[in-house]
């Protein structure tokens, strides 16, 4: 036992999110458009290597922060999956928790200003019942997207269409939530088990670096996660590069892009700037887009809104996918 004190979690009072409100109702999740305009520099290489990559059987790996769920956008990317476009969708824990709160059927996010001022921020008892799934996930040895992907796909929750999660697993593929303990809303919860939510999240980062052993030939997209993202798929291919090169294989040859609002210049493919220049430090620039495409991949910069560049991606994809079909 610890020497110090701990909160005693018990004493916290929760309420029901009907109180708290959404910031993003369902209702204002965006339907299924084509988005035509968008077309930044790269854009169209970046959709030829994603139909040579799945024309091949090769992986396309998404990993994104919580923002194309908050941005409304969930369809795009349920049907990126049902369509098999996307191999593998990887969120951190806020993105999980939007995806879970979708489903239950009324909406997600909530003002932050407001109820942390009255701290209540967080606390809500619907969202809380993902810790009760999660340790019933643990003890089934599933992975923490796999687990909350099964409930919400079983228990047939109210928006099930809008979750990610749940058509990962109808699809068979892998939705995988890379948590950072206290960051994220349910840890506050008293019914949250540390080693359950250790051990699903562990489990994840396994079966994703799993899923990049096979990139060779393939696509991974950091969508919007500056800090999660890189840091995990780092990891993972230092992993997966160790296994493959005792094997005599290698991880060199595969296209890497991130999405962002950040403004990198046009050279960006030659290395990030000094390190007494703020954006050294700004990760999916120097990780993914220079080092680990240093010794025979590609990468991209998509520069441009969620809500423009997301929707593209999908237009695109669907266009080349309807044509292939035609044909």
């Amino acid at each position: 036992m610890s020497r110090y004190r701990t909160l005693d979690r018990e004493a916290i009072e929760l309420r029901s999110y009907a109180e708290r409100g959404h910031d993003l109702p369902a209702s204002a999740c965006l339907p299924l458009e084509p988005r035509r305009a968008f077309a930044p520099p790269g854009f169209a290489e970046l959709i030829g290597a994603i139909e040579s990559a799945r024309g091949r059987r090769r992986p396309v790996v998404l990993m994104m922060g919580a923002h194309p769920v908050k941005a409304g956008l969930s369809r795009y990317l349920v049907d990126l999956i049902e369509r098999g476009w996307i191999t593998h969708l990887a969120t951190n824990g806020a993105g999980l928790i939007h995806d879970f709160e979708l489903a239950l059927g009324e909406g997600t996010s909530e003002d932050v200003r407001r109820w942390i001022q009255a701290g209540q921020f967080g606390l809500w008892r619907e969202t809380g019942r993902m810790n009760d799934i999660i340790r019933a996930g643990a003890a089934r040895g599933e992975g923490l997207g796999e687990t909350i992907g099964r409930t919400i796909e079983q228990r047939r929750f109210a928006r099930r269409d809008l979750s990610i999660a749940a058509a990962g697993w109808r699809a068979g593929v892998p939705v995988t939530c890379h948590v950072s303990i206290g960051s994220d809303i349910i840890h506050a919860h008293a019914n949250c088990d540390g080693p359950s939510l250790g051990a699903t999240s562990y489990t994840d980062f396994l079966i994703f670096a799993e899923s990049i052993r096979s990139l060779e030939g393939g696509v991974f997209l950091n969508v919007g996660t500056a800090v999660t993202g890189p840091e995990v798929y780092l990891k993972a291919l230092s992993m997966a590069r160790n296994v493959e090169r005792q094997a005599g294989r290698s991880i060199r040859r595969f296209t890497a892009a991130v999405f962002d609002l950040v403004d990198l210049p046009a050279d960006y493919r030659g290395g990030p700037p000094p390190k007494d220049h703020p954006l050294y430090y700004y990760r999916p620039w120097k990780t993914i887009l220079v080092r680990t495409v240093a010794d025979g991949g590609r990468s991209l910069y998509v520069h441009g809104d969620h809500r423009d560049t997301i929707p593209a991606l999908w237009t695109r994809l669907s266009t080349l996918r309807s044509e292939r079909a035609a044909g």
